[in-house]
């Protein structure tokens, strides 16, 4: 049997996985780097775009396209100024303590997800593809719409990349980083820089469900698996780095496609699993990161 294209169909599906993977790991790894504190509800953020999405797009009867464009515009503002106003009701007051911001954000998880499922009740809404083309490979036949995925999340990442680098803005978020107490004697607002931060690692994520939910339906439930990869392309890639969250986005989204394609998804979360204990023995800060003292 060639094995040539089933290896092939695994690592395009895989390679998907790790365009939308890197999105939600990027934004949780984005509030650690600059916050310092550990976002539990991360994950429902993503939830929260996925059902908003399905929202958006009914509202376009008829043109897929179209309501696809209108959450892609939409939904990550709607999801990054949620993601702020709780910043700023619960996590400030709570002066971004690292044990005690835990605790609300797990509170802050089970009020979305309650919203979700009390507005848009238990069952999957699915959502259509703004495009629907397939292009012929080997045997089988590929969405369009998923290289499209893949090309998205490249952009969004080199996006961030450049205004991290290259932008006042980033220089402030890498200040921050490195010592918050040394920024605020030189005038950084570090509350509103934590705000602002909060609000985009969540539209980050957002981005990340608009851009799968035409592959995978919304679903109320659907944060927890995603929060559970983010946390271990982080702490492979290393909590705070950018490139080292792609390169284990890439490394956990490739072989979890090639493992559930050729053997059991089960066995591909299982294995990365262990990965991070392999990384956590060898190399405790992660592939790519640092310890801020």
């Amino acid at each position: 049997m060639d094995l040539g294209p089933y290896l092939l169909f695994a690592s395009l599906e895989g390679l998907v996985h790790a365009a939308v993977l890197s999105l939600i790991a990027l934004g949780l790894s984005l509030v650690f780097g600059v916050m310092r504190i550990v976002n539990v509800a991360h994950g429902e953020f993503f939830m929260l775009g996925a059902i908003l999405t399905w929202w958006v797009s009914n509202f376009v009867l008829g043109n897929p396209a179209l309501g696809f464009l209108l959450a892609l515009l939409i939904v990550p503002l709607l999801v990054g100024i949620i993601a702020m106003f709780s910043d700023l009701l619960i996590l400030r007051h709570l002066k971004y303590d690292p044990e005690v911001t835990i605790i609300a954000t797990i509170g802050i998880l089970y009020i979305i997800q309650q919203f979700a499922l009390m507005t848009f009740g238990p069952d999957a809404r699915p959502v259509e593809q703004p495009f629907n083309i397939r292009l012929d490979l080997y045997w089988f036949g590929f969405s369009a719409y998923k290289f499209f995925v893949i090309f998205s999340a490249i952009v969004l990442l080199f996006s961030v990349w450049l205004v991290m680098v290259k932008t006042k803005f980033g220089l402030i978020l890498r200040a921050t980083q490195l010592d918050s107490e040394i920024a605020q004697a030189f005038g950084i607002p570090i509350s509103t820089v934590y705000s602002l931060v909060f609000g985009v690692g969540a539209a980050i994520a957002a981005v990340g469900a608009v851009l799968i939910v035409p592959i995978q339906q919304a679903h109320y439930l659907m944060g927890g698996e995603p929060l559970l990869l983010a946390f271990i392309v982080v702490i492979i890639g290393g909590l705070g780095s950018l490139k080292g969250t792609v390169a284990a986005a890439i490394l956990i989204g490739i072989s979890d496609g090639i493992i559930s394609v050729f053997f059991s998804p089960n066995l591909a979360k299982i294995l990365a699993t262990l990965l991070v204990v392999v990384v956590l023995l060898i190399r405790p800060n992660g592939l790519f990161g640092t310890i801020r003292t």
